[in-house]
């Protein structure tokens, strides 16, 4: 029998089971208080890994403080350098404007509960975010978790969000990501659970700060194919529609971050009233969205549409007075793209049977 001891983690996901598993591992040794992902048990189960309680390492830590206690303490072994990132100044800015989103998130409705989470990155391999179970209302600075871009936590009081693999995704995928946000407003998730998206060409700030949206498969959320699933569009779209389930955006700041989730609700809001009014929407031409596309490449925001003869300006609907289209392309690049993260997605589940 291979023990590994994971007593470190207070958080356990599908690719902390994965890595054990690699390991030849049939028992892990878990701490007392730790949480469980649905995909982490899925997996035990699968194959066939004891678990166990307890353990050296759980000693070396205070309740379900983790790597470091609540108050910051280094546990023998762990790397002093990421503690002093964790506590600086800027990283308690950081902490600071992850709560006033949250706050902005949960105030506009775009969260329910203990809904949505944040992150931001302030290393190559260190990204701060919220905590698991707290309402986005509620947070505050020391409830903020400091993991690695594999999902391990490193610090913090509080287990990390268990949806943290997807901006982590976002972060490898795109080196410019400094901030992800992810959360369920309304009328944007309306369209994620008819599987379509909003035409384009209608409001010119919507095309700029946002413009053509992507819509990913489902997945479970937690899970490491949840997150893989953003992976073909993320690159060039800063906001993505999750199938199903919310929307995930990302920015070179939390609060920009933040902004996109605003304009891509408000705008589905605009279109379902301007909907119940009976006309057909206007729509912007080609050549004036050209000039705002123009704009929006000069302020460096992402959009398949750059330089990309393939992808048309502007995506409308197929009928008069319509709001919602089906998912559109941009040529060969964007469905090869797509075919290859299915591919990655099939493999990696067969590989688990």
């Amino acid at each position: 029998m291979k023990t590994i001891d994971l007593t470190y983690l207070q958080v356990i996901t599908e690719s902390d089971i994965d890595g054990a598993a690699k390991e030849s591992a049939t028992e892990v040794v878990l701490a007392e208080r730790v949480i469980l992902t649905p995909s982490a048990k899925e997996a035990l189960a699968a194959r066939g890994i004891l678990v166990r309680t307890g353990g050296a390492a759980a000693a070396g830590a205070s309740g379900s403080a983790g790597a470091y206690g609540s108050a910051g303490a280094a546990v023998a072994g762990v790397d002093p350098a990421r503690l002093a990132l964790f506590t600086s100044p800027e990283a308690q800015k950081v902490k600071e404007e992850i709560c006033a989103v949250g706050r902005k998130l949960w105030m506009r409705q775009y969260v329910d509960g203990n809904g949505g989470n944040i992150s931001y990155r302030v290393g190559p391999n260190e990204v701060i975010c919220t905590p698991t179970l707290v309402s986005k209302s509620d947070l505050k600075p020391e409830d903020m978790c400091l993991v690695d871009l594999e999902g391990k936590q490193l610090a913090g009081g509080r287990p990390r969000t268990s949806e943290i693999l997807l901006h982590l995704e976002i972060y490898k995928e795109v080196p410019e990501a400094k901030s992800v946000v992810h959360c369920h407003p309304p009328h944007a998730t309306a369209y994620a659970i008819t599987g379509k998206v909003p035409p384009t060409c209608v409001i010119p700030e919507y095309e700029v700060f946002i413009g053509k949206v992507a819509i990913s498969p489902y997945e479970t959320p937690g899970s490491g194919s949840f997150a893989r699933t953003v992976i073909p569009y993320v690159k060039t779209h800063n906001t993505v529609l999750l199938a199903n389930h919310g929307i995930v955006c990302w920015g070179d700041t939390v609060t920009h971050a933040e902004w996109y989730v605003e304009v891509v609700d408000t705008y589905c809001w605009t279109l379902m009233l301007a909907a119940q009014l009976g006309s057909p929407l206007s729509h912007i031409s080609e050549t004036k969205a050209a000039d705002l596309l123009a704009i929006k490449k000069k302020l460096g925001l992402p959009d398949p549409r750059h330089d990309n003869p393939d992808c048309a300006i502007c995506d409308l609907p197929d009928q008069a007075g319509g709001i919602a289209i089906s998912q559109r392309s941009c040529g060969p690049e964007d469905r090869e793209t797509l075919i290859q993260a299915i591919t990655d997605q099939v493999m990696a589940a067969l590989g688990k049977k």
